[in-house]
């Protein structure tokens, strides 16, 4: 590949998607989508969700197959490395020392998991963030195993289930107060963690951990109360750090991730950057600069990268949605709950609730809710459109069931 053409790093989710949105607009020129993993590009929501919750190794759930990528004309390095981005001469300099030549780059390095000093150099701490990730937990989820999991997170808990469902001994440890501190409020959450007892996990919050040991074919995990968890496994689920040391080695700006405008488009005009690893500035919310971990933010702005590689100029203007699946429970939200200065509940039956949250100025800013398999999707999704349209609902509207909630978008 000796022309310049399009050159994306990162082949997941968002990258996968943008070499496709190339070609579907109408862009007959080189494509090269450069991944570090030996696998075809596959969706990652699987791997702490259903695809753990079976005996057998994890399946893998690929974008597209070998075939459709030669067939668009996109040339699919795997188990590739890039050592450097050559902004003066426009080339992705890879760990061979062979350099690809770009017109255009996208930046969709993604995250990785944030590590824990203690677990370094145990054989019994694992981390999530690949196949072959998952293929190792998996391994090791036996009935009446003893399952440690550091982090009271999404990752955390849904692993947490998933082996609670294999029949594990699980317990949980989290550092803040309550689980899920920083991602959903506190309402949501008690719903979340009585699920979790209620099947035998024991949740430990509030205390920190002092110390990591392997023991024998184990581990123990000293707390700093002073007490102890002997575990057969210890899954780490502490957050995720963005990819970002390419860019900033390059000079290019970063800001919790790399740093791009509304068009997605990094402080060099040629180099753009979309999904896990990029913060951005979101309209809706007065241009606050966000950065988010989720399948289908990542979908949507490989989408929109493309376009924009080609000229399009368009803003990103997609609301942030989130779902996370545990036992029979489906959580989603959309927008920023953090935003909100005020909360009306929307009983919907069956334990069913949606949490609204409105701003000082009276404007819908955030929806979440929770209940038994899609209870709450559809008024997430219309809760959605409204944040998006920037409404103002009278709050006894929005708590009242008799409501309908499209009659809201009319208005």
């Amino acid at each position: 590949m000796r022309e310049p053409g399009a050159v994306i790093v990162g082949a997941g989710e968002c990258g996968a998607r943008a070499a496709f949105a190339l070609r579907e607009e109408g862009f007959s020129g080189p494509v090269a989508l450069i991944g570090a993993e030996r696998h075809l590009p596959y969706e990652r929501p699987p791997l702490s969700k259903d695809g753990m919750a079976v005996a057998d190794a994890p399946g893998m759930k690929t974008i597209a197959d070998a075939a459709r990528f030669e067939a668009a004309g996109i040339r699919l390095m795997l188990a590739t490395d890039v050592a450097a981005i050559d902004r003066h001469a426009r080339a992705v300099v890879l760990g061979s020392g062979d350099s690809i030549p770009y017109e255009t780059l996208l930046l969709s390095t993604g995250a990785r998991p944030r590590r824990l000093a203690f677990a370094e150099g145990s054989r019994h701490c694992l981390y999530l963030r690949t196949h072959d990730d998952a293929r190792a937990i998996a391994a090791r989820l036996q009935p009446d195993a003893r399952i440690a999991v550091v982090g009271g997170g999404f990752i955390g808990l849904e692993l947490a289930a998933a082996a609670r469902g294999r029949g594990c001994r699980v317990t949980v440890v989290e550092a803040l107060p309550r689980l899920l501190s920083r991602a959903v409020p506190a309402e949501i959450a008690a719903v979340i963690e009585n699920a979790h007892r209620a099947r035998g996990v024991e949740i430990c919050c509030g205390v920190s951990i002092a110390g990591i040991a392997d023991a024998g074919e184990g581990v123990e995990i000293r707390l700093a109360d002073g007490a102890s968890i002997a575990a057969d496994l210890c899954i780490v689920g502490i957050g995720a750090v963005p990819n970002a040391e390419l860019a900033a080695d390059a000079g290019l700006a970063v800001d919790n991730g790399i740093a791009v405008d509304r068009c997605l488009r990094t402080t060099d005009p040629a180099v753009f950057a979309a999904g896990d690893c990029c913060s951005f500035p979101l309209d809706v919310y007065g241009g606050r600069r966000v950065r988010l971990e989720a399948w289908r933010n990542a979908q949507e702005q490989g989408t929109l990268a493309a376009r924009n590689m080609l000229g399009a100029d368009e803003p990103h203007s997609a609301i942030p949605w989130f779902w996370s699946d545990q036992y029979d429970l489906t959580l989603q939200i959309a927008g920023l709950p953090d935003e909100g200065a005020h909360v009306v509940r929307r009983d919907l039956g069956g334990d069913a609730f949606i949490l609204f949250h409105l701003a000082a100025d009276g404007r819908l800013v955030a929806a979440g809710g929770i209940g038994v398999g899609n209870a709450v999707a559809r008024d997430v999704r219309v809760a959605e459109m409204l944040i998006g349209r920037r409404a103002s609902p009278a709050p006894e509207q929005l708590a009242s069931s008799d409501t309908k909630l499209k009659s809201l978008l009319a208005a």
